[in-house]
């Protein structure tokens, strides 16, 4: 059984040293900063104060159903100070990888499943795609197999989550992967679950291996905990990866996230994880904290 070595960060002492060694402050936000529609006890405060001292905060998330200036009102309507800069989520992490890391040719789209968030962001890079939602309206019957075929023009697949998501859009994918192993796979995040309305659902992972499953193929992943997200991140913002820290309550995805990169770590337990988890888990923090709102001292 794993041992826990995680500090916790209890005292004004050791508290004033971890932020004073820290310029980039990389939050998650749902369990973090707000759990449903509630901000967390004494978020405001702590985010004032990470700003008075000159810290950059950077709230990072896998939601890929909403894109930065929506996720922007999500903020306002919460009275959280944040830019549309400072809003990194995983539809905007994948939409930067197509247009600044693979070059993505200007004669070729991307084939999206996926919701409104991930079109904003490739509209916003000003990348051609097809798909999301014009492809919400599935086949009508076998006879119409026949009509799905390789498209020339496509140069990538990006798949995020899908309320909508259907056997066409499941076959255009495959077929479009399938034909050409040069069209580039990729993936928004691999969540296997997400928490909703007091539950637990299928999330982006479960419905990506329905495509991954029969192409026999491995998407690139630019959601946490993978590490295509962060060298976007640190490629956009320049970031100093020894004086960066990923807080988040998540230790399979947050702080597995910021432990492949290289970056400090730092629990929170206000949201998924237990104290029991912690103890057991053999993914430890650099740090732990009951609530963000400790780190105002």
């Amino acid at each position: 059984m794993a041992q826990q070595t995680a500090k916790e960060l209890s005292n004004t002492k050791d508290i004033t040293a971890f932020i004073d060694s820290i310029d980039t402050f990389l939050l998650d936000c749902d369990g973090v900063i707000w759990s449903g529609d509630h901000v967390i006890d004494g978020v405001h405060e702590v985010l004032d104060l990470l700003r008075q001292k000159g810290k950059r905060i950077l709230f990072v998330t896998n939601n890929s159903t909403k894109s930065r200036s929506a996720y922007l009102k999500r903020f306002q309507s919460l009275d959280i100070h944040a830019s549309v800069d400072e809003i990194f989520g995983s539809s905007y992490a994948a939409a930067y990888y197509i247009s600044n890391v693979l070059n993505f040719p200007k004669d070729k789209k991307v084939y999206v499943c996926g919701m409104a968030g991930i079109r904003e962001e490739l509209e916003s890079e000003g990348i051609a795609y097809t798909g999301a939602e014009a492809d919400d309206d599935n086949l009508e019957g076998m006879n119409q197999m026949g009509t799905i075929k390789h498209d020339p023009t496509i140069g990538a697949v990006l798949f995020g989550f899908d309320l909508h998501i259907n056997y066409k859009k499941l076959a255009k994918a495959f077929t479009y992967l399938h034909s050409d192993e040069k069209v580039h796979f990729l993936a928004t995040n691999s969540d296997l679950t997400f928490p909703a309305g007091g539950s637990v659902y299928p999330g982006t992972g479960a419905l990506l291996a329905a495509l991954a499953a029969p192409l026999e193929r491995k998407p690139v992943v630019l959601g946490k905990p993978h590490q295509p997200m962060l060298d976007v991140i640190v490629q956009k913002y320049h970031l100093n990866k020894d004086r960066t820290c990923m807080v988040g309550d998540r230790l399979d995805t947050d702080i597995a996230f910021g432990q492949h990169g290289g970056l400090k770590t730092l629990l929170v337990m206000t949201g998924v994880t237990s104290s029991e988890k912690l103890a057991t888990s053999s993914i430890q923090p650099d740090c732990y904290i009951q609530s963000l709102r400790l780190l105002r001292p």
